[in-house]
């Protein structure tokens, strides 16, 4: 699957259908119950478009390698091929020349001298004949050796293809059972949920925004990344969504940090590869944060213990505890 690929194929996951072997939910219970598994259905879709982020960036990775080696062997078997040319060459002229022996063109030979000092050039031709078929052996092993380096990387592409469709699908999935629970509400009951939706929306923002203060002294990349991302504040979530008004985790932190002049990738999973380890006990303001085990999710720590994030489908950017979700690590930048 090429690049292009897969950016035609994020707004198809991006889509709600049904698929077979989700369950289907009724709300059942109070709209208090149905917020509850609407949330956590939601919040398993981000942790899943997350790691389908993580398949995607490793299978960029992956294609832009087959395409190196690819094109390593295709420069390899050019070169056999000239080389395997001049063999026929020197096995044609070998073949027109060589019916009589040595010692009996020595023998017919009408000037002997001549004929000796010709010998002498076919003695250099018959090295370089050596010197071309061992370059011939050699160039005929690198080929078969970038051929099975070739059928390596199509077996991890093949599997980072697989891995991203997995996620892709868990998400679309959890999204569509979500979206049946929501269906299922009827009249007052879908009034009354989307107007508990909105409200808490509202609170989080006009919280978010009153802790959004204390970025307005970081200084170094961490503080222009951490302003950046706390401009985003009521944005909305979007799975792939890199802006200007619409974010997804990893997404948000990629572009806060690219306006300090660093690149990172579209990926929680790859980002933690990046900068300097640091504990909990030790974060600093402009630190990303990483979350659950598998590293689904990422944020950037605001201090006292908050950090800014986009959280999840159905959630805007906003500030949260760090203590609101699994910690799992962070790096600084």
């Amino acid at each position: 699957m090429s690049l292009r690929g897969l950016r035609l194929l994020l707004p198809w996951v991006l889509t709600i259908s049904l698929i077979p072997g989700i369950a289907h939910a009724s709300p059942g219970g109070s709209i208090t119950d149905v917020q509850r598994r609407v949330d956590q259905l939601r919040t398993e879709a981000g942790d899943a478009a997350e790691a389908a982020n993580g398949a995607q960036v490793r299978l960029a990775a992956l294609l832009r390698t087959l395409s190196g080696v690819q094109g390593k062997r295709a420069l390899e078997g050019a070169a056999l091929g000239t080389l395997k040319k001049n063999l026929g060459l020197i096995a044609a002229s070998a073949y027109k020349t060589g019916g009589i022996g040595a010692g009996i063109q020595l023998l017919f030979a009408p000037n002997p001298s001549q004929y000796l000092a010709s010998a002498g050039v076919l003695e250099s031709v018959t090295r370089s004949q050596g010197v071309q078929l061992r370059r011939y052996g050699a160039a005929e092993q690198r080929l078969h050796q970038t051929s099975l380096v070739v059928g390596d990387q199509v077996k991890l592409v093949k599997a980072a293809q697989r891995e991203f469709a997995a996620s892709a699908a868990l998400a679309q999935g959890k999204l569509a059972a979500a979206e049946r629970l929501l269906s299922s509400l009827k009249g007052d009951q879908r009034r009354r949920y989307f107007a508990a939706q909105a409200a808490r929306n509202s609170a989080d923002r006009k919280s978010s925004l009153k802790s959004a203060k204390l970025g307005k002294t970081i200084s170094g990349r961490g503080g222009i990344a951490l302003r950046f991302a706390l401009k985003q504040i009521g944005d909305a979530y979007l799975w792939g969504g890199a802006g200007p008004t619409r974010w997804d985790c990893s997404g948000l932190t990629m572009i806060a940090f690219r306006q300090a002049g660093l690149s990172l990738p579209h990926s929680s999973q790859a980002q933690i590869g990046y900068g300097r380890r640091v504990s909990r006990g030790s974060l600093q303001p402009g630190d990303l944060v990483f979350f659950y085990r598998s590293i689904t999710h990422v944020g950037i720590y605001l201090g006292n213990g908050l950090m800014v994030d986009a959280p999840r489908p159905g959630r805007n950017v906003q500030v949260v505890s760090v203590d609101s979700m699994p910690f799992a690590g962070a790096v600084r930048l």
